[in-house]
């Protein structure tokens, strides 16, 4: 059964946060300050051969954009990358058949170079070798702080070019990082780099949730004494409590237009499912049963939202009209499935089921109701969709710390994001930026 009570239980190195069916279990360590270590595990199933040039004069630039790029593709387990060995311009003059000869299906060159105002100008082609054909090419004036941003996204140009979907290189994520008796709220690229931090308390934050449009994070913090639900502008860092009601206020979820909330309360008794405005007005409860109902997350569409229920006994995920009504069992595998997450084309539904006495990630085909296991661990939690829905990452166990792990849809490509110092939890994955 899902848990009734929501409560609070501190140690000198854990603090578990029982509650809703979920265990979150966040070990004490000293502070991270260094960025995410990224490991790859697992490749495509076809990887196209690319060689990769240093840019021209790139050293100039804070960071080296070649090398962001390269580690980019390489994450992604769809690229073969082949070392240039020299630095190569987009206006050098290229052999074709030199580079199909070294097995490279296409070339990527560029420069960097410094413009009078401080800012660099990035400019990079994508070449196919094979057909002898230039297929992109891009030129960006960044911002001395924003190379890395450029880099990600001609990282982003080439895997659409040449996979064919949207890269989601140049999107952010936002974690939880315990350490000592500090929790940190942090946002960083996808990468692990570029670490800000938007929230520190000494008491636990867990939940968080993006907007659609990336300028806020929805969370649940414990600062109160009490789970309380707040929406914070990521740039003002100005916060608004959305829901304050006794008992437990839980588990927010963004609608696909960024003006409404789901969330889970237990103000009436039982943990129920609820929608409120941004700003915290025009709370409307959606389900009205004798269990407990929570976890909400709007479709792709918005037109409905799947949720957690033990109405039938244990905890399911169900869905429901977004504006409530009768529900729709959508697990039956299994006694044990919790935390729906549904793909940005609401094909795939990511959850955490317990099977055999592990808690691990699984992908639910919509369509077809075929179950595809992602992970091979025991302590999965708190999976998200990449914006591209290529990927999800979800926190795990690594080496008795907290650590990201990202797994593409088809389960063939695997990279977690850790560190040597603090334990990292509750990822969730931005949306694509304008």
């Amino acid at each position: 059964m899902i848990m009734r009570t929501t409560r609070l239980a501190r140690t000198a190195r854990t603090v578990k946060l029982i509650g809703l069916g979920i265990i979150f279990t966040l070990a004490g360590a000293q502070l991270a300050q260094a960025q995410l270590r990224v490991e790859i595990s697992g490749v495509g199933a076809n990887q196209i051969p690319i060689a990769i040039a240093a840019f021209a004069d790139e050293s100039i630039a804070p960071q080296q954009v070649s090398a962001i790029i390269k580690a980019d593709l390489q994450r992604s387990g769809y690229f073969k990358v082949i070392d240039t060995g020299v630095p190569m311009s987009e206006t050098t003059q290229v052999n074709y058949s030199d580079w199909k000869s070294r097995g490279a299906d296409a070339l990527v060159v560029g420069s960097v170079q410094r413009l009078a105002d401080g800012r660099f100008d990035v400019r990079y082609r994508l070449i196919d070798t094979v057909k002898a054909a230039q297929l992109s090419a891009l030129a960006q004036a960044a911002a001395p702080q924003m190379t890395r941003v450029s880099a990600h996204k001609i990282a982003d140009d080439i895997y659409e070019k040449l996979i064919g979907s949207r890269g989601a290189f140049a999107t952010r994520i936002a974690y939880v990082t315990k350490a000592g008796r500090e929790y940190r709220l942090e946002v960083a690229d996808a990468d692990g780099e570029g670490t800000q931090v938007a929230l520190r308390s000494n008491e636990p934050i867990i939940s968080p949730a993006w907007s659609p449009d990336g300028t806020r994070v929805a969370y649940v913090s414990f600062e109160a004494r009490k789970p309380v639900v707040y929406v914070q502008d990521l740039v003002t860092k100005q916060r608004t409590v959305v829901a304050n009601y006794k008992g437990s206020n839980s588990a927010p979820s963004w609608s696909p237009d960024g003006k409404r909330l789901a969330v889970a309360l237990s103000r009436d008794g039982l943990t129920q499912v609820y929608v409120v405005n941004a700003d915290g007005s025009g709370l409307r409860r959606l389900t009205s049963t004798n269990g407990i109902d929570t976890e909400p997350q709007f479709s792709a569409d918005g037109q409905s939202i799947y949720f957690t229920s033990d109405r039938s006994g244990g905890p399911q995920i169900y869905k429901m009209s977004a504006n409530g009504g009768d529900a729709q069992r959508v697990t039956f595998n299994g006694t044990y499935n919790i935390s729906p997450r549904v793909a940005p084309d609401g094909k795939t539904l990511a959850y955490i089921a317990r099977r055999d006495g592990k808690f691990q990630l699984y992908a639910l085909d919509l369509a077809t109701s075929q179950e595809l296991r992602l992970s091979d661990t025991a302590k999965d939690e708190s999976p998200s969709f990449s914006p591209n829905g290529k990927y999800i990452m979800y926190a795990t166990d690594s080496g008795r710390r907290g650590a990201l792990a990202v797994v593409s849809v088809d389960g063939r490509v695997r990279h977690t994001l850790s560190t040597q110092a603090g334990d990292i939890r509750e990822p969730t994955w931005g949306p694509f930026m304008k």
